[in-house]
Order: C-alpha cells, then structure tokens, then sequence
C-alpha cells in the first residue's frame, strides 16, 4: 500500500499516530505551516510586483504589503472558485514561467556580461547552515504534491513520477539559474535587490525588456505557488473538520467551494504577511516545516509495513533532516533569536488548540 493513501482527508499522522492529541497536534503544526508558506511567497510576490510597476524610488513596505495582499485575496477566491479552475490555471500558469525561465538561460550561456570586481561576501558557517534549512523548505511542495492524492484517480502511479520528474526539472532550474544569476549580477547589486535577483540577472541579458518578462514570470511563479499551498489548505482544512479536529466552521459554506474557515485563515494571512518582514516569514516557514517532516518520517517509520517503506531510507532521512533542523536553529539564534519562542509558541499553541478540541469532542460525547 503506497504513502500517497495515508495522504487522504484522514492524514498520515492520523494514521502513523495512536494518539489522536499528538497527532491531531501535528496535522495542525503543518496546517499553520502551509499558511505561513502562503504569507512567504505572498511577500516574494509583492516584491516582484512593486519592482515591476512602480520606479525604485516609490517601493516601500507598504507597496510590497498592497501587491502581497491583492495576490491573496484574489487567488483566495480562486480556490473557492472549485478543483478544476485551480487545475487549469496551474497548468497555464507554469507552462509560460518555464518558457520565460528557458529564454533566460539560453540567452545567458551566449553572453559574456563583465560583473565587475565585486568579491562576493562569504558569510560563513551560519549562512550556509541557514541556507539548508531554507533549501529545504524550497523543495517542501513536493508534500503538497502529495496532498492532491485523494483527487487523483491513480495516485499510487501519479505521483511518484510526478514528484521524481518535478525533482529532477527543479535540480536543474536551480542550478542554472544560480549560475546566470552570479555570472551575470554583481555582489553590491545581488545584495541590493536580493528578493528580485533573478529579474536583476535579465537586466544585462536581455535588457529592459528581459526585466519585465522576468519579473512577470516571478509574479507567476509565486501565484502559481500560492494557488497550491492554498489548494491544500482548504482541503486539510475541510478534511479536519469532517473528522471533528477542526471547529465546524471549516466545513461551512462561504463562497463557492470555500468555507468559514477558510476566509479566516486568509485573513490570518494577510496580517502575517504584513506584520514579518521577508527573511522573518521564510526561517518560519522553514522551521515549521522541518518540525512537520520530522513527525512524517515518524509516521512512515510506523506505517513502513503498510507502505513498503525502506527502512534504512527512512532512517537516513530522519537523522538527516534533525541534524538540519538542529543546524538552522543554531544559525536562527544568532541571526533572529526572537523567532525562536515564536516557533515555541506555534508549537504549544496547536497542541493546546488540540487539546481543547479532543475535550470539547469528549464532552459531546459523554
């Protein structure tokens, strides 16, 4: 029996757990992680749209915040609109910035841009531990890709070529473009306009008008990201609900395919997404989701029989994703130690919310 049928409404970790507070906790703490994901490519994507539509002078925190907020109201209500115009507008939507990326990297290979004398900074060992961990949370929408197995008609062949074709085209993307991006950008202008880089590297190749290709393909990249993230929270959300780990107004009707709750967790988004800065929101979310797959392995671990899980990898992976975990929070002290008790409390907050929630069930069961 393959993983991707734990990946239903019932949850792996409901599943991989006897214990329905701990895991009804963890199916929480990676709920809250696909809304802090949200926030982060919301705030990317504002960075994007401000660049692209207003002059440099003009861009500020709050033209960012505007962009961010329309993305997420307005792809928001696309999820409500139902399954298939999600579909549809992501296969669209990753078609055109895989055809913008390609002309960037053809072009860059024929170029031989002077990128001045700059020496780039070597930030040491906590600016290559901090970048695991965000490394990691970059490839972390390959569990997203997991949670659409209960929409898929035969998700034990779908998605593991899905997911290892993804893996392999995301390899290479991110190779290519980090080899245009520093052969083609200087370090003074890297570190200027770090969260546009990759339209910053357009400019010298392509010029004005590979800026503004770019930067749209950005704007797309990011929707496209946040279109998914919230695909699979509405569908936990509601999933949650059904099953009574999640107050009934996750289940209740909004707009369209939308719920109650749905429209809250926006809501929570838009003031998350407003209230972090950029960096802030991305250790979060990369934080966040070492804790969730941490708790996955677990869960595999117990269902390797059910699932053919190879043991050693399983094994492997865990160890390997702590020592990554226990990295970045190292890294985390130094840099922004007041994330640290807010990941504490996201933490302590789920399993308290659950808790409360497996009494308020008891009660009415009683």
């Amino acid at each position: 029996m393959p993983l991707s049928r734990f990946r239903r409404h019932y949850g792996l970790f409901q599943q991989g757990f006897s214990h329905k507070t701990l895991a009804g906790a963890l199916t929480l703490i990676y709920l809250g992680t696909l809304v802090i994901t949200v926030a982060l490519v919301a705030k990317s994507f504002g960075a994007y749209a401000s660049r692209l539509f207003l002059p440099d002078e003009s861009v500020t925190v709050f033209t960012t915040g505007l962009f961010s907020s329309i993305a997420i109201l307005l792809l928001g209500a696309l999820n409500m609109g139902g399954v298939k115009a999600v579909g549809k507008s992501e296969v669209v939507l990753v078609a055109f910035k895989l055809l913008i990326l390609t002309i960037l990297m053809l072009a860059s290979f024929g170029s031989s841009v002077p990128v001045g004398a700059d020496v780039i900074p070597v930030k040491g060992l906590d600016g290559l531990l901090g970048s695991v961990g965000l490394t990691f949370f970059a490839f972390a929408g390959y569990g997203m890709m997991a949670n659409t197995a209960g929409n898929l008609q035969n998700p034990a062949r779908t998605l593991p070529r899905a997911i290892f074709l993804a893996i392999g085209v995301v390899m290479v993307l991110y190779l290519v473009l980090s080899y245009v991006v520093l052969t083609n950008v200087s370090a003074s202008s890297l570190d200027k306009h770090a969260e546009t880089a990759v339209a910053q590297a357009a400019f010298p190749v392509l010029g004005v008008w590979g800026f503004v290709a770019v930067s749209v393909a950005a704007l797309i990249a990011t929707a496209s990201a946040i279109n998914a993230t919230m695909f699979s929270m509405l569908d936990i959300s509601r999933g949650l609900a059904r099953n009574g780990q999640l107050n009934a107004m996750f289940k209740q009707p909004f707009w369209g395919r939308g719920t109650q709750g749905f429209f809250y967790l926006l809501l929570g988004i838009l003031v998350l997404t407003n209230a972090f800065n950029l960096v802030a929101i991305a250790n979060l979310a990369g934080a966040c989701f070492l804790i969730s797959y941490l708790a996955v392995f677990v869960a595999h671990w117990r269902l390797r029989k059910e699932t053919h899980g190879n043991a050693l990898l399983i094994i492997a992976g865990f160890v390997l994703m702590l020592g990554i975990l226990a990295a970045f929070f190292y890294q985390m002290f130094f840099s922004q130690p007041y994330l640290i008790p807010l990941i504490v409390l996201f933490v302590a907050g789920c399993f308290i919310l659950e808790i409360v929630i497996r009494k308020k069930i008891g009660s009415k069961g009683a």
